[in-house]
């Protein structure tokens, strides 16, 4: 999965395109019913990508910055997991609209950029499961990964085609 997710690196393609892609890899590897992938977008934290795409839902759920479970990973830079009753975190804030909002086991990450929360990355399970320590870390690196994307997809590609390596690189000593 992390090989798939580092292709979509070096690859074209929007940046939508690249998220949904990673949002199905983490369903089918993780064997999870549900991932779900917020973005930051001011102080909100919107739905940008879903296994389970739908278009009410898609860049319209929107959390503000540190409520939910969703806004409390990104405030808190943490991850979270819940085995069971996630619904009853007192955390937790109903989306009525969205079927996830009643399942029990929960885990997320934050998506960082930069040493900068990008935004969180959720998955669900419908029935209680207990999340190993690989589960965590995988999850923990997924969004890492996506943090790249989202950067790459906010660089100047022309800078990059006109651009030494080394001079990139460079370009801070010689400045400093």
């Amino acid at each position: 999965m992390l090989q798939k997710i580092s292709r979509f690196m070096v690859r074209e393609m929007s940046l939508g395109a690249s998220l949904q892609e990673v949002v199905s890899l983490v369903v089918e590897f993780m064997e999870c019913d549900s991932c779900l992938l917020y973005l930051l977008e001011g102080q909100e934290l919107v739905l940008g990508a879903s296994n389970n795409p739908r278009p009410e839902t898609i860049g319209k759920v929107r959390l503000q910055f540190g409520e939910g479970l969703t806004g409390w990973v990104a405030r808190e830079r943490r991850l979270l997991a819940i085995s069971r009753e996630a619904y009853g975190d007192p955390r937790f804030k109903l989306f009525t609209n969205l079927p996830e909002d009643t399942y029990e086991a929960f885990l997320s990450a934050p998506v960082i950029v930069r040493d900068r929360v990008a935004g969180v990355i959720n998955v669900q399970h419908r029935e209680p499961h207990f999340h190993s320590g690989g589960e965590m870390e995988l999850l923990t690196t997924v969004g890492e990964q996506i943090g790249c994307l989202v950067a790459l997809a906010q660089s100047d590609l022309k800078a990059l085609d006109t651009a030494q390596v080394l001079d990139l690189v460079m370009s801070p000593a010689r400045r400093g």
